[in-house]
């Protein structure tokens, strides 16, 4: 066993069951502590480990972060790590395009990330690492039906998939809401930088047309993901957001960054407004201090996210930034999209 704070290392021969001492150590600064534990013996011999005591000053526990207990499944939230998220400024008026570009830096694209792109009051579309070999881009549209199930959806409260690009997979979703889901199976590139496009406007029989399209630069053309039309939803686009999670608990120790740049908006009469100021947001794993491995904010230029992976100096929450005007709308033929 050894303590990467202090790099103290210390053997320890397990002979019995329950409570054992593994030692002490003096806190000097505030921040994690990893202890790392390593079987040294046959593998056949591993103790079974139920848990983790830490005893110390009243002050001391008193100021320790942590899961407490499992209310609200936080055992595996906590694993997971805080999600963590940008809200962009939108004006006023009939908005019917998202624009967002999304770069992933080289080590950054860790199992289990979802870089969302273009967030919007109906649902969510970006990029994900999905095992060692598999990259995905995900557009998905929640139904207003409220459930975990999507079978349990009535007819009329369905999610309709009215056209979808080349390789495209779609189907239903569940777990955090239901809906309709697309995704595409791409090897996206670290270093790369992304574009996700996203159209929201209402149409006939109070449905709500959604539609996503994606840009490669090493393809050099937009390209169809999905379109679905949403029932009982009569709206233009809302809530312009990205976000950063992991959505494998068993990557929850390490980190990952993203960067997103270069937002705009576009109005039902053909005008661009360029997005430069975000605030900064968190999940409950973060607001309840349970994990503290969470930032946010403007670097280089360009907003960025950061989680997971037990480092210090998080970002106060609900905080608000602004980047750089780049100035320059996205050259976007909107005539020749595939599918208008």
């Amino acid at each position: 066993m050894r303590s990467v704070s202090d790099s103290k290392k210390k053997k320890i021969t397990v002979k019995n069951t329950g409570a054992i001492s593994l030692g002490h150590w003096t806190v000097k600064d505030s921040g994690y502590y990893a202890v790392v534990l390593k079987a040294l013996g046959p593998k056949a011999n591993f103790a079974a480990i139920k848990g983790y005591e830490v005893s110390g000053t009243a002050s001391f526990i008193a100021s320790a972060n942590f899961v407490p207990n499992n209310e609200g499944n936080f055992f595996y939230w906590g694993r997971r790590g805080p999600s963590v998220h940008l809200g962009y400024n939108q004006p006023d008026g009939n908005i019917e395009y998202y624009y967002n570009e999304v770069t992933v830096g080289k080590g950054n694209d860790v199992e289990g990330s979802y870089y969302m792109a273009n967030g919007f009051s109906g649902g969510y579309f970006g990029m994900q690492v999905n095992s060692k070999t598999e990259r995905r881009i995900l557009f998905s549209v929640w139904s207003p039906f409220t459930t975990d199930d999507p079978k349990s959806i009535p007819d009329d409260h369905k999610i309709i998939l009215k056209a979808k690009g080349e390789g495209v997979y779609t189907g239903e979703f569940g777990n955090e809401g239901s809906g309709g889901q697309s995704f595409l199976r791409y090897n996206w590139i670290t270093g790369n930088t992304y574009k996700f496009l996203l159209r929201g406007r209402p149409v006939a029989n109070d449905y709500t047309e959604y539609t996503a399209w994606f840009y490669a630069p090493e393809k050099g053309k937009w390209q169809l993901i999905a379109q679905f039309e949403r029932p009982k939803t009569n709206t233009y686009l809302k809530g312009f957001h990205s976000f950063l999670e992991n959505f494998n608990p068993n990557q929850g120790i390490y980190e990952r960054v993203v960067k997103f740049d270069n937002q705009w908006v576009r109005d039902q009469k053909g005008n661009w407004v360029e997005c430069t100021k975000a605030k900064f947001t968190a999940d409950q794993t973060a607001r309840k201090g349970y994990r503290l491995d969470y930032a946010g904010g403007v670097a280089n230029g360009a907003f960025y996210l950061r989680n997971c992976g037990f480092f210090k100096n998080k970002t106060v929450v609900d905080s608000k930034f602004e980047r750089p005007s780049k100035g320059k709308a996205p050259q976007i033929d909107i005539d020749k999209l595939p599918v208008k």
